[in-house]
């Protein structure tokens, strides 16, 4: 059986990001959520690596060699394990207007059971896409982005010319309900989703609190119509994690090999928690803090947000012209004066919606999460300034996952999916109110003045189908314990909330690569990074079973705590 070892690792990625880290908060009148996708924004996290674990020496104990004895199939799901994969071109699952994945990834489709207590009931369709190895190859390394709600059929790309690509058949995936995978989470038609960014929910008394938990209603009740009750009941973690086992199986690997990113940390660690003895090698990197309450989540994600604005205002007071000004002290202040105005009048754009106040926070929060997008966050700002929405506006899309067509991807229906059935939804209006106090406090420069002291309730309390899972403390079989160590004093994590709190949610070895993204202060992905020569040498060798103590990551501040999910 692979051994877990929780190690710590950095976030090495950035691009300009289709999607980002989602966790709930209330502020601005509304529940609001930041996807977990961690591959698609850079970060400095948590890498947790399911391998030999490493001894005090610097020795590497062993993992099970690729060809150890293939794991026994599920009873009454033999069909699903043994079937027979058509591998074809992945034009037809690459959605309008994105890039091809290339040259030499193919694509297929997996037959997966709806419910997999009723086996012999309804199917769903789980694309994977594949990229061969070039060399003496280990088997499959199976990767994730993060979302949930995010396709990841490009991550079969990942580490392309690399040693990694070298050694594995890389293996993305759509899960479940997501992209290319069919039936498809749909909630909302484009244009209700355009019209529910142009609502601006900042009203905290009764009466906008009500109007603001019948508009989840709504929301709630068309899922549950266009997607069906039976589906939505079963896009959670619990049921990926086993159609993740279905694909070991039909790749014909004896074991799980698997890179996965912030939410994706979720995904491997409950898949090890479920199918323990199938787990040969695992690196997750992101993970969240498992001892957090709700509320507490909700005030370390504000935290980790005012941490990314003020580094943005310090790298923005520097330059020669800067929308905030020159004085630190006076930023915010600013920032407030100019998108505060849009709750009572819409910024003009060239596209007949405008500018909303929520379009613009949340293009404010895309940028926030990447430095390589501060540059549009400036230039959006100066725009704003002179009356003008577009170019927030173009960020908001791009987190929003609209196309220029107008259509919109479903990752925000699946994303509100699969967080209401992964975990019980809160429905103490008390607890829901004092998370909406502590994140304005945590965050004032999100904070529009019109707290309450209380809030709607989320989503997730009016969601049509129960929740399948709860957090708890995981710890499978066969887990080593190498010594903790944290980075939470040195980041500032827009996403998890993680760093900021100096903690960082899962146990951890000590070791080094690469120091300057130690800097980088928003949440996401090490993802191709992660893969560049500095670090994929030493991730190749962890995941050989090979790595040494110096191939960990450097890190701080010691402290114990379990994974859970």
């Amino acid at each position: 059986m692979g051994h877990i070892t929780a190690c710590l690792s950095v976030r090495c990625r950035t691009e300009a990001n289709r999607w980002l880290p989602r966790f709930p908060g209330t502020i601005n009148g509304m529940s609001k959520f930041v996807r977990l996708s961690g591959a698609l924004a850079g970060s400095a996290a948590v890498l947790v690596l399911v391998v030999g674990c490493t001894s005090s020496e610097g020795t590497p104990e062993s993992v099970e060699p690729a060809g150890s004895a293939a794991s026994a199939v599920p009873s009454g799901l033999e069909n699903f394990y043994e079937q027979t994969l058509d591998w074809g071109s992945c034009d037809q699952f690459v959605e309008e207007g994105t890039a091809p994945l290339g040259r030499g990834v193919d694509c297929a489709e997996v037959s997966v059971p709806v419910d997999y207590a009723n086996p012999n009931g309804d199917t769903a369709k789980v694309v994977i896409s594949r990229s061969k190895a070039t060399g003496d190859r280990i088997g499959s390394l199976l990767l994730n982005p993060g979302g949930p709600g995010g396709s990841g059929l490009s991550m079969a790309t990942s580490g392309s010319g690399t040693e990694l690509q070298e050694r594995f058949d890389m293996i993305g995936f759509d899960p479940r309900g997501i992209g290319a995978s069919t039936p498809q989470v749909r909630c909302l038609t484009p244009e209700e989703t355009d019209a529910e960014r142009a609502e601006v929910n900042v009203d905290m008394t009764p009466e906008g609190i009500a109007l603001a938990e019948a508009d989840s209603k709504d929301y709630a009740a068309k899922c549950a119509e266009r997607t069906g009750t039976e589906f939505l009941a079963h896009v959670g973690t619990y049921e990926v994690v086993r159609d993740m086992d279905v694909i070991r199986g039909v790749l014909g690997d004896p074991k799980m090999n698997y890179l996965g990113f912030s939410y994706g940390t979720r995904l491997g660690s409950t898949y090890a928690e479920t199918f323990p003895q199938n787990v040969r090698a695992m690196v997750l990197d992101g993970a969240l803090d498992p001892e957090q309450d709700p509320v507490d989540e909700v005030v370390l994600q504000g935290q980790g947000f005012q941490g990314a604005f003020d580094a943005f205002v310090a790298d923005c007071v520097s330059r020669t012209v800067c929308p905030l000004g020159d004085d630190p002290a006076q930023a915010q202040a600013r920032f407030q004066t100019l998108v505060d105005p849009l709750i009572e009048k819409p910024a003009q754009t060239t596209d007949p919606r405008g500018l909303s106040y929520s379009d613009a926070i949340t293009g404010v929060q895309q940028a926030l999460y990447s430095p390589q997008l501060w540059t549009p966050l400036r230039g959006g700002l100066s725009s704003l300034a002179e009356g003008r929405g577009d170019s927030l506006l173009n960020l908001a899309d791009m987190y929003e996952g609209r196309e220029d067509d107008g259509s919109y991807s479903n990752i925000n229906d699946a994303f509100n999916a699969i967080r209401c059935v992964d975990d019980p939804a809160t429905t103490d209006r008390a607890e829901a109110g004092e998370s909406d106090t502590r994140y304005r406090e945590a965050a004032p420069f999100l904070d529009d003045g019109r707290g309450t002291g209380q809030a709607p309730l989320d989503l997730c309390a009016f969601w049509p189908v129960p929740a399948t899972g709860s957090p708890h403390a995981l710890d499978p079989p066969g887990a080593r314990r190498c010594r903790p160590a944290s980075v939470g004093r040195r980041l500032h994590d827009a996403g998890s909330g993680n760093a900021v709190s100096g903690r960082s949610g899962s146990r951890q070895a000590v070791g080094r690569c690469p120091d300057h993204v130690r800097r980088n202060p928003t949440h996401g992905g090490s993802g191709r990074k992660l893969l560049r020569r500095r670090c994929r040498r030493r991730l190749l060798r962890l995941l050989e079973g090979t790595g040494r103590g110096s191939d960990m990551l450097t890190g701080a501040t010691p402290y114990a705590a379990p994974i859970r999910w």
